[in-house]
């Protein structure tokens, strides 16, 4: 690579791209670690990106028509941070650049959502953010349908390399986008053929372009240190009726002698090597040092979109007031104020009816109320409509052709729904809540993980949550699942025992503004537990007592979702020997343990012997049994100590000892 003649062809524009180089070089020294090659290799790109195509407007960050830009190589963070810095973003200053990877740093190691304006996603996790993307795109066109192209027109910008593209959940990703013909995303490929181990086809040979192709793209290629080519390439990607991959040929760690080596990949931090790099770019200046006439150049182009910005305000004011109103309540991720009282009469509704439903019924009939009043519910499911149970009648089928559509068919995408789901919810204005059985969230688990992390209230719709699936066998059974995601810091796992308890988890979990949800509902029918009507959600409260003991009280049930009901018929057994037994119902650990010591205290207080009863791995249940006023030796639990086996319902329960008859035997046992 000719640096000479990269320097001569366009000097302005090649010392605006060396100041992302050289602030990179400078924070990954100054850190003695991080990733300087992607962002040596791609300033160009993104120079070319942030001057002459991305609408934003840093001066507003949070402007809801602003172009998304992702950084899927989420290890180039230095590529992010400097762009925001240099554009003049006001939460990424110098100071944040000098602290590169430091505590408390905005600037973290991988961009982190959350940490500073600029930043759409939490990415490091390879492949997370081009899926993320998808998610956004959609997004754009949901909300695009609703409001109009005047309120909502804007595009999705990726930068990915190799490594996003290996990821399985990207042919996940691009697949989904081709069939939904995203026209408003753009990927930028970073194509430079090296990952850590060593080249590219050491561990891959596949054509991405015939890749992308066959996937519903439009595919355009570019020299990625040509800003004339570049700029060329986008100007068609954004014609394109599809979305776009731009493949740009790219040096990586360019200009150093650690260009096109693995070696380049990771941190240059040896003073020599950045001095010589410096010096091949023309660079003159101290560590950290931009100087004025170039950041003031790079600042205009923050400033460029202001104007766009306030025509957009115009537009936005010549709504009628009600839509208004509207689009601000969906940006704000505020539930409308009917919800609880639809809510509440659902829960009368139960207690007149007193129905016996699976709770994945229970949650669409909570749903076909819920997605009647809020026009920002999003639904899906992974190929698992039917059984899910997560589409309502008044959704309609999100297409091209058909862009009002709520309702998206992910296809056997587990991991690639999630994620989109997590895309979704960053953009703003819209609530996603996708479905598939439980124990296949372990193919989402990567961007479930991502949900608690970035603080997204995304509803995870996982039926199917137990041996009382049946005869799928124990490949569909989850017996760990419920204390995977229970360990998950930032997370709400609900699993309701029935109609009632259902709604009311759904209720928590669309007002939630910063913590995912899971619903963990069965596939079998079960009786309502709930009898009188309670105008409070009790659900909220975590736990709660569902019937006293009569007499003495010398036992305490705790039990979830169904087998909340063989709790209240062991209560049964052992009242009748005269064993006063209390049956707590713990649809939601998480809330428990956020209420206050007293209230704990008088669900679970000292004295009686515990049986905790979950067809499930008991890990996790000390907390409960043992904690909390509890002793060990008072303590016991009936549920699955391994994976199930093929048989109906039923069958299973009894094979494996989780009954009523059990629980009393327990109780009977820890009483001595």
């Amino acid at each position: 690579m000719n640096i000479e003649l990269l320097r001569a062809r366009d000097p302005e524009h090649w010392m605006k791209a060396c100041a992302i180089r050289a602030l990179t070089l400078d924070a990954v020294a100054g850190a003695n670690s991080g990733h300087s090659g992607m962002p040596m290799g791609m300033a160009d790109v993104a120079t070319v990106l942030f001057e002459k195509h991305l609408k934003f407007d840093a001066s507003a960050p949070g402007w809801p028509d602003r172009d998304r830009f992702i950084l899927s190589a989420g290890h180039g963070s230095m590529l992010l941070y400097s762009l925001l810095y240099l554009t003049g973003y006001p939460e990424m200053t110098h100071e944040q650049i000098k602290s590169f990877r430091q505590l408390g740093a905005r600037s973290a190691g991988h961009p982190e959502y959350g940490h500073a304006p600029g930043i759409e996603t939490t990415t490091g996790p390879l492949g997370q953010g081009i899926a993320t993307a998808v998610g956004f795109a959609l997004a754009e066109e949901i909300l695009r349908a609703r409001f109009g192209a005047k309120i909502v027109d804007h595009h999705t910008y990726v930068i990915a390399g190799d490594g996003c593209l290996m990821e399985g959940v990207s042919q996940e990703a691009i697949s989904l986008a081709g069939r939904q013909e995203l026209s408003k995303l753009i990927v930028l490929w970073d194509d430079n053929g090296i990952t850590i181990d060593g080249t590219v086809d050491i561990a891959d040979r596949t054509d991405q372009i015939a890749r992308f192709k066959a996937s519903g793209w439009s595919v355009f290629e570019c020299d990625g240190h040509d800003a004339a080519e570049i700029d060329a390439a986008l100007v068609e990607a954004k014609k394109a009726k599809t979305p776009s991959l731009i493949a740009c040929k790219t040096h990586i760690a360019l200009g150093s002698s650690a260009q096109d080596t693995p070696k380049g990949h990771g941190a240059l931090t040896d003073a020599q090597l950045v001095a010589d790099t410096k010096a091949a770019y023309g660079w003159e200046y101290g560590p950290y040092e931009v100087p004025a006439e170039i950041k003031s150049q790079w600042e205009a182009i923050g400033s460029r979109g202001s104007a766009t910005h306030a025509e957009w305000k115009s537009r936005l004011e010549g709504l009628s007031s009600a839509k208004q109103r509207e689009f601000a309540r969906m940006i704000a991720g505020e539930a409308p104020k009917k919800l609880s009282a639809t809510i509440k009469a659902l829960k009368k509704q139960y207690v007149e009816d007193m129905p016996k439903v699976a709770t994945r019924k229970a949650s669409e009939m909570a749903l076909d109320a819920i997605n009647a009043i809020m026009p920002e519910t999003v639904g899906g499911s992974a190929d698992l409509t039917g059984s899910n149970n997560t589409k309502t009648k008044d959704l309609g089928i999100h297409e091209p052709g058909a862009r009002k559509g709520r309702y998206l068919h992910y296809g056997i995408r587990e991991h690639g729904m999630a994620a989109a789901m997590n895309g979704i919810s960053l953009h703003g204005g819209l609530r996603a809540y996708g479905g598939t059985f439980m124990v296949f969230s372990d193919y989402a688990r990567g961007a479930m993980r991502l949900s608690s992390l970035m603080q997204q209230p995304v509803t995870y719709v996982l039926t199917h949550d137990s041996i009382g699936l049946g005869e799928d066998g124990p490949t569909h059974q989850p017996v760990e699942h419920l204390a995977m995601l229970r360990a998950t810091p930032n997370t709400m796992v609900f699993r309701p025992a029935d109609a009632t308890e259902t709604a009311e988890a759904w209720e928590i979990a669309l007002q939630s503004q910063s913590t995912p949800s899971v619903l963990a509902l069965s596939r079998q029918g079960l009786p309502a537990v709930r009898d009188s009507f309670k105008t409070k959600n009790l659900v909220a409260q975590g736990a709660y007592v569902l019937a006293e003991a009569e007499g003495k009280r010398q036992a305490i049930l705790l039990a979830t979702g169904s087998e909340v009901s063989i709790a209240l018929k062991a209560r049964e057994i052992l009242q009748a020997e005269g064993i006063g037994t209390r049956v707590v119902s713990m649809p939601c650990w998480e809330l428990f343990a956020q209420q206050d010591e007293a209230y704990r205290k008088r669900v679970l207080p000292a004295g009686p012997v515990r049986v905790g009863i979950e067809a499930a791995s008991s890990f996790g249940w000390d907390r409960w049994l043992s904690g909390e006023r509890g002793k060990s030796a008072k303590a016991g639990f009936v549920g699955m100590e391994s994976f199930g086996a093929s048989a109906p319902a039923d069958v299973l329960y009894e094979h494996f000892g989780i009954t009523a008859e059990a629980a009393a035997e327990k109780v009977r046992a820890l009483l001595g």
